[in-house]
């Protein structure tokens, strides 16, 4: 028996097998990442409730007048830093995949393994992404509407929906953040579950998750569409509905990567 690329071992990168996926895909996914809530009897519903509060806490922080143009990038920003907090969903939905114990205190073992240093070392890089949105923004902020702080929030409001200045705003950061969203999304697609499931290094992650994203555009980027609708659903009743979409959309993702990579227990071949 010859067995290829055993777990354990570091891959190179043009040995790591990348899946075509469909739109079929992505329903299996998610449907696999409902089932895998609901197995948790709702016991989970609290760590998704955490964002929320960190949301929610952020708006009042940027409720002020004086920095409500924060308050959108801030939201949107949120996009860039989901993946590095999901790792957690990966991690049970792993544990329960093989059969081990998938209690909620071992949403904390993926920050614990043998690739927790690279887990860190990504969701730096997303820190960064993250702060390079906000920097941007800010400069967009200030080269059309100016830096001259709002008395009152129906001052911004104003600025921003009833001066052309405001448009301008708005068209270039939905242009500018798009491009970020789209970067986020293809460093991220399977990076992060990938680390959690097998030893490989940041570079081999991050360049599996760009092959993948190459291989699949148009699915990877109705997974970006979904992603933000189920987001923006979430976001709609107070950010309640985020205790129910990111528990979801973070055993989906894991689903998602075991259907796009192939990994290395799927590898075993039989020699003659």
């Amino acid at each position: 028996m010859a067995i290829a690329n055993v777990a354990g071992t570091m891959p190179a990168i043009e040995d790591i097998e990348i899946r075509t996926i469909g739109l079929a895909d992505l329903r299996i996914a998610l449907g696999q990442g409902w089932q895998d809530f609901l197995s948790k009897r709702g016991d989970l519903i609290i760590l998704g409730f955490i964002y929320p509060v960190v949301a929610l806490l952020a708006a009042l922080v940027t409720s002020n007048a004086s920095v409500l143009p924060l308050a959108v990038p801030l939201g949107a920003g949120a996009f860039l830093l989901g993946p590095a907090a999901a790792a957690g969903f990966y991690e049970l939905a792993r544990r329960q995949e093989l059969g081990l114990d998938s209690s909620w205190w071992h949403f904390f073992d993926a920050q614990r393994g043998a690739t927790a240093d690279s887990l860190v070392t990504l969701s730096a890089m997303f820190g960064l992404l993250f702060m390079a949105w906000i920097m941007t923004a800010g400069v967009i902020t200030v080269a059309t509407i100016g830096i001259t702080p709002f008395a009152t929030a129906d001052a911004f409001f104003h600025a921003v929906f009833a001066t052309p200045q405001g448009w301008e705003m708005m068209i270039a950061g939905n242009l500018v953040g798009f491009g970020f969203a789209l970067l986020a999304l293809a460093m991220s697609v399977v990076s992060f579950p990938m680390l959690v499931d097998r030893p490989v290094g940041v570079r081999v992650a991050l360049r599996t998750s760009l092959r993948v994203t190459l291989k699949n555009p148009v699915t990877i980027a109705a997974w970006g569409v979904i992603v933000i609708v189920l987001l923006g659903l979430g976001a709609l009743p107070a950010l309640v509905g985020f205790g129910v979409v990111l528990p979801v959309l973070g055993y989906a993702t894991w689903h998602l990567y075991t259907r796009a990579v192939v990994r290395p227990a799927e590898r075993i071949t039989v020699s003659r």
